[in-house]
């Protein structure tokens, strides 16, 4: 059990290792959030060591940054990336290309797996985009095929992908200088949805506080549950516990079983605490720093809190229903099982495409209908600006009502008391098309190279767009093309089509004059 507590604990320090690794990676592209002048300021006696250690190094690190931007600047060839991560959105999607690229060569190390020889590069890649936009999919299992080093690495980019590369950053700033550059502000208001500028400290401090919270005390359930209810050793239990439920509350649906969740599927001290994380992280943060406040006065939440919690209840009571009653006498899913368990197995199932990834039943032997069902709960995914992925609630609710009015013939878009943007009516239609598209094209590309149907490759698919990770089977079986195809939707399900496609526009136009209006025929 010692050498067991020695791994964990090395474990951990790898973890705060690589979380600090990207922080920095990060907050250094966007040329650090320390001043000149926090550098360079007296030392104040009441100065920890450690933040000592932390100004040397950053200081250390920024001027390595200026000499190797300055020397590649002498042959000519100029400094792109200084061009690439001056708009917010990009430093985002850079900083998470930066994660899957560390958390790559971190897996691809040879005491990664349990074998001691080092993975082919596809499933280290494929591994690691999988975990940095918490999406569950693997083509190995977790728990058998990589070591504990290699566990731990998988959770480590969890967290990174879960909290976010742009507020691990801010945190590392607001830790060493107590304040934030302005590119390093916006690039975290472009992540975490925050409403301005000014708010960005407070989001970010909510952000840590909310997401440990919540992984330790489910962690705690699941601990207790594993060492009391399976005999299992402590030390052992712990680790199944904190494992996950950081998995959980980012939404990731890494197990460290191969069943995932079936062993334990009419358990609801294993399913109900997991299901729990899973829903709220799954609300988003701006939600959840709102009802941290607001909790008691739901006539005081914003609009985008009442659609997200109000959305979420309805998505997830109508999966129950349905799931239950498609798969009630399904011998392959819960037919054998009682009728509390069935009830239970039930509603795990209607959480997971939420967007998690644990699954109690076996996908492979759902009924169709049951099937496209998760299809839909999976394109339409949780809540903004959280570990959840999907088109999310918002978009869906929003063509809800813009559709609501059309058919009522208004002209403006009202939304629970509230007149609806133009400009947001814009950007839902435009998440929902080109998540389509994403989905038609991928599914389309994988029929041709895959030898199988159509219901599992678009449950594929659409489990990698929307970061969830459920699978029927088919996701080590798919080739090396397949799995190309899966970590481009896996990354840009995570960051958003809006987000994926400004980060690459070469340039903002902003158009000067307008042309003269016609209206074409509809329908």
């Amino acid at each position: 059990m010692g050498t067991i507590a020695g791994q964990i604990l090395t474990g951990v320090l790898l973890t705060v290792a690589v979380l600090v690794a990207v922080a920095v990676g990060v907050a250094l592209l966007a040329w650090t959030p320390l001043s000149d002048a926090s550098l360079h300021e007296p030392r104040r006696t009441s100065r920890t060591r450690t933040r000592r250690i932390f100004h040397h190094a950053i200081r250390w690190a920024r001027q390595l940054l200026l000499t190797a931007r300055q020397r590649w600047a002498s042959t000519g060839l100029g400094f792109p990336v200084s061009h690439v991560v001056r708009h917010p959105a990009r430093l985002v999607v850079v900083g998470f290309a930066g994660a899957v690229l560390l958390g790559t060569a971190l897996l691809s190390l040879p005491w990664a797996t349990e074998s001691g020889h080092g993975p082919p590069v596809v499933t280290a890649l494929f591994t690691s985009t999988s975990a940095v936009c918490v999406t569950g999919l693997v083509i190995e299992d977790t728990g058998t095929y990589w070591s504990l080093f290699g566990q731990i690495v998988i959770l480590a980019l969890i967290q990174i992908g879960g909290l976010g590369i742009m507020t691990l950053a801010s945190l590392l700033g607001l830790l060493v200088a107590r304040r934030l550059r302005i590119r390093l502000q916006l690039g975290t208001q472009a992540e975490t949805k925050a409403l301005g500028v000014g708010h960005v400290r407070r989001v970010v401090v909510g952000v840590l506080r909310i997401s440990l919270l919540m992984e330790a005390v489910v962690a705690v359930a699941l601990t207790w549950r594993f060492a009391v209810g399976y005999d299992i050793g402590l030390t052992r239990s712990t680790y199944l516990g904190i494992f996950h439920a950081i998995s959980a509350f980012n939404n990731a649906g890494f197990g460290l079983y191969a069943d995932s969740l079936v062993r334990f599927a009419t358990d609801p001290l294993i399913c109900l605490p997991i299901a729990a994380a899973v829903i709220i992280g799954g609300l988003g943060f701006p939600v959840l720093l709102e009802l941290r406040h607001e909790l008691s006065h739901p006539r005081h939440w914003s609009l985008h809190t009442k659609i997200t919690v109000g959305s979420s209840l309805v998505l997830l009571a109508l999966g129950w229903v349905v799931f239950t009653l498609t798969e009630w006498s399904n011998d392959a899913t819960l037919g054998p099982l009682s009728t509390p368990g069935k009830l239970l197995a039930g509603f795990t199932a209607a959480v997971m495409p939420r967007t998690a990834g644990f699954n109690s039943l076996d996908i492979a032997g759902m009924n169709d209908v049951t099937l496209a069902m998760t299809d839909m709960l999976m394109f339409v995914g949780g809540g903004s600006a959280g570990t959840a992925g999907g088109i999310k609630v918002t978009t869906f609710a929003l063509l809800g009502f813009v559709v609501l009015a059309e058919l009522r013939g208004e002209p403006s878009v009202h939304a629970l008391g509230r007149k609806l943007p133009a400009g947001v009516q814009r950007q839902a239609l435009t998440v929902v098309l080109l998540s389509i598209t994403a989905v038609a094209v991928s599914t389309l590309a994988l029929l041709a190279l895959t030898p199988f149907g159509l219901d599992q490759v678009l449950f594929e698919v659409t489990s990698a767009f929307a970061t969830v990770g459920l699978s029927t089977g088919i996701t080590a079986h798919i080739g090396t093309a397949g799995h190309a195809i899966l970590i481009v939707l896996m990354f840009v399900g995570r960051l958003g089509p809006i987000t994926a496609v400004t980060a690459l526009a070469l340039r903002e136009r902003t158009r000067r004059y307008e042309r003269p209006e016609e209206r074409p025929l509809v329908g």
